[in-house]
């Protein structure tokens, strides 16, 4: 009989609960349970049971204000350290992703060949593509399960054909580059009509397509694209986009005419 973790049973501690709030924001909430492979492997890393990990993850789900919204409840009985960790880093998700980075190349520092994020004599350019990378590769996950795998205009489920598009650009606004609500999640064409400007979504989260493709006599244009005008984008589970996000793209980006 295997012995059971020796972290299993002991109090989180705030490391623990920084990496497991990270995993919560990456995988949708359906599949936050023990079964999943992730779970299994903060499991692992924490020294805790999955059972373990996927209630602390559904403890996290208690907080969010879109699940609720669904009638959806996460689990009762979270601390007040949860709520804090939760707090703290919806409004810090850089901080998040360098600090939950930081704390598995301590745990696993075999599997992580990266210097840490944080250099003491400053930021080097290895250390910047390195943040940029996880920055990436965090926010697609977020954004793209919050959609449930779906681009929000059409619906399309097929994962190798969806972005994770920044409403504000990257070099914009840096403090929202990993942040989720500054994000959609579309197809590729979408996507690319939306940073075109061809593209904007209301704060209802109606569509609006530019006056400059409704006005073009294409079959293809208008099937396709303009038909889309006036519909409502299909509304993530969790992490809906930022309304001032939206109006800094449809008074900085979209052209209406």
């Amino acid at each position: 009989m295997d012995a059971r973790p020796a972290n299993d049973g002991q109090p989180w501690t705030r490391e623990q609960l920084i990496l497991a709030f990270e995993l919560y924001c990456r995988i949708p909430f359906q599949r936050t349970k023990a079964t999943d492979p992730r779970v299994k492997e903060l499991a692992a890393l924490l020294l805790r049971t999955p059972a373990s990990v996927a209630r602390k993850l559904g403890n996290f789900g208690a907080f969010d204000p879109q699940l609720a919204a669904r009638n959806i409840s996460g689990l009762t009985h979270g601390s007040k350290l949860d709520e804090a960790i939760w707090d703290e880093f919806h409004a810090d998700w850089n901080g998040l992703i360098v600090r939950a980075h930081n704390l598995r190349r301590e745990r696993e520092p075999q599997k992580l060949t990266d210097a840490p994020l944080i250099a003491p004599t400053g930021p080097s350019e290895k250390i910047i593509t390195a943040k940029q990378r996880l920055h990436q590769a965090f926010f697609r996950d977020a954004v793209i399960s919050s959609y449930n795998t779906r681009c929000c205009v059409t619906g399309l489920p097929l994962v190798e054909c969806l972005v994770a598009g920044h409403i504000i650009p990257w070099n914009v606004n840096e403090s929202r580059r990993a942040d989720p609500t500054n994000g959609v999640c579309m197809s590729a064409t979408f996507d690319r009509l939306f940073d075109c400007g061809l593209l904007a979504i209301e704060d209802d989260l109606t569509l609006c397509v530019s006056g400059r493709v409704r006005k073009l006599r294409d079959h293809a244009a208008a099937e396709l694209v303009a038909a889309r005008h006036g519909q409502k984008i299909i509304p993530p589970a969790r992490f809906y986009p930022d309304p001032e996000c939206l109006r800094w793209h449809r008074e900085n980006v979209f052209h209406a005419a």
